[in-house]
């Protein structure tokens, strides 16, 4: 599968597209920084209406959908580039991504911590 890295600042809800992607709560999502260390990882197929026609028509014995292997990277801060805090795990779980899936904040809660 295709590694994707899921990146952006903490607490804005790069778990919980995770947990959505994967269609399970694989990942913890809390309301507090840093709540992921470890990145968590799902294969997910990708749904093609037309891989079954095609694979009918070429006469296939299988059929195997696409699947990128999303990564829930932990939040970046302030000096991650120089490999503060958890900068240089970060940067090495993304040197191993072929893509990566920047989510950015796009409400306002007073609720959630914002860093």
């Amino acid at each position: 599968p295709t590694p994707v890295g899921i990146v952006g600042l903490p607490n804005i809800g790069k778990s919980t597209l995770f947990n959505a992607l994967a269609q399970k709560s694989l990942a913890q999502a809390e309301n507090f920084p840093f709540c992921t260390i470890e990145p968590n990882v799902a294969p997910i197929c990708l749904p093609d209406p037309h891989l079954e026609p095609l694979g009918t028509l070429a006469h296939s014995d299988t059929v195997t959908p696409a699947r990128l292997e999303f990564i829930d990277v932990a939040g970046l801060v302030k000096g991650a580039s120089r490999g503060e805090g958890l900068g240089n795990k970060f940067l090495g779980t993304i040197r191993e991504c072929d893509a990566i899936c920047h989510v950015v904040r796009g409400f306002e809660d007073e609720r959630v911590v914002h860093v």
